[in-house]
């Protein structure tokens, strides 16, 4: 006869027991964890589409009565459209096809003055960029290195065309931040206080139209919303059941499913956040290095992107209708497998959280994000360096962690964190 304990512990198929007696469920197989990270994918990107869809409506109705409200109104739906796309982006680093798509999506930063008219402070030329002040709204004929391009009809397949025209990237001119610019201008605040200031006039038809070009303005608006919304759903399609970044995912065998998961956790968390989309900022104090800089909307981008990455981590979602998508994780194999990193980590994804919690306060309460990286404004300051130090110290969790498992990553660098002296020259 088995004593109590041995025979509790026979029928415990799902257990083991480690150090110190405590009980460690079974690690979930990689397969499932990958599915899992799937359903999210496909979920989330999902909700982007349907927020942007809501931004899309909210610009026709602008169009068709371009009015202060109708403006406001359009402004907001495209800030209520940003936290779905942002807690998409730890799915990028890890997965060709999402890094494919995104350029159209969320590329930044942006030399306006290829899209439309810029305060005459902007410049006419640029030693990097020959179409720095193009303005394709002001010009029907257009060149493009020795081809001369009509753009008398503002069209999808024209604004394409002009995307990372030269093989610049900061000839953005499709995606969430050329709507942006075309919703609110230049922020023209430095980093004292405002956003961009557009009059809805510059979209009012014949007379009472400011700035000029009032209906090609309109028509690129109407267009580059209308493709963020089809390039969304390029990018949840990847995710459907036979969509390219599921189908590559799943074959891959074992722990190598996790490597693409483990990587944007990584690359996100360090070399685009942490170092590009902050410290870099911090550094030069300077607003033009700000993701969201016509709409001052940045703090809650970068928070947005924590926030993904935590539930990415963790292997739970809620729509934006309240469905729950949840199922084995990363850090449930984790746990099994490495549980000291494991709890480390954890505790750095909420320490994370909690500093971006902070700059998300002090960004509700009415400092800007470029206020907060102005020169002088030691709070400000603050804030923002808390959150880069959080974020390198989550990615070296993410590297101990990846360690003991035997995964193989590469976390992308930034300039700005590994060698800053090379940003300031």
């Amino acid at each position: 006869m088995k004593s109590g304990w041995i025979a509790a512990l026979a029928g415990v198929g799902f257990g083991a027991i480690v150090a110190g007696g405590a009980f460690a469920a079974d690690a979930p197989a990689p397969k499932d964890i990958a599915k899992t990270y799937s359903d999210i994918a496909q979920a989330m990107y999902g909700d982007a589409v349907t927020s942007a869809k809501a931004l899309d409506a909210k610009v026709d109705a602008f169009l068709a009565d371009p009015t202060d409200a109708t403006l406001s109104d359009a402004r907001k739906a495209w800030i209520d459209a940003r936290p779905s796309y942002q807690q998409t982006e730890g799915f990028r680093f890890g997965n060709k096809s999402v890094d494919d798509l995104e350029g159209t999506v969320n590329a930044w930063p942006l030399d306006e003055g290829l899209i439309d008219y810029v305060d005459e402070k902007y410049g006419k030329t640029s030693d990097e960029n020959p179409y720095y002040a193009l303005n394709v709204i002001a010009n029907p004929k257009i060149k493009i290195g020795r081809k001369s391009v009509d753009a008398t009809k503002i069209d999808k397949k024209l604004l394409e065309s002009l995307n990372e025209a030269g093989e610049v990237e900061a000839n953005v001119a499709i995606g969430y931040h050329a709507v942006e610019f075309l919703l609110w201008g230049q922020d023209l605040n430095g980093t004292g206080p405002g956003a961009g200031n557009r009059p809805a006039s510059d979209y009012v038809q014949g007379a009472g139209c400011t700035h000029d070009h009032c209906d090609r303005r309109a028509a690129y608006l109407r267009v580059v919303t209308d493709l963020l919304v089809e390039d969304l759903e390029a990018m949840e399609a990847l995710w459907g059941s036979k969509g390219k970044a599921r189908v590559a995912l799943a074959k891959k065998k074992g722990p190598a499913a996790l490597a693409p998961i483990f990587t944007g956790l990584g690359s996100l968390a360090y070399g685009e956040l942490a170092g590009e989309r902050m410290k870099l900022g911090l550094i030069l104090h300077d607003p033009e290095e700000e993701h969201d800089c016509f709409s001052d909307n940045t703090y809650n981008s970068h928070y947005y992107d924590i926030v993904g990455m935590k539930e990415i981590w963790e292997g739970s979602y809620k729509t934006i209708d309240g469905k729950v998508v949840e199922g084995p994780s990363v850090k449930a194999y984790a746990e099994a497998k490495a549980p000291d990193e494991a709890k480390k980590l954890d505790a750095l994804f909420d320490d994370t959280l909690a500093k971006a919690q902070a700059m998300k306060d002090k960004g509700d309460g009415g400092m800007a994000y470029d206020q907060m990286i102005g020169e002088g404004n030691s709070e400000g300051n603050k804030l923002v360096q808390d959150v880069i130090d959080a974020l390198v110290a989550q990615t070296h969790g993410v590297e101990a962690v990846v360690a003991k498992l035997g995964v193989k990553i590469t976390v992308e660098g930034s300039d700005s964190l590994d060698n800053p002296d090379k940003v300031t020259q």
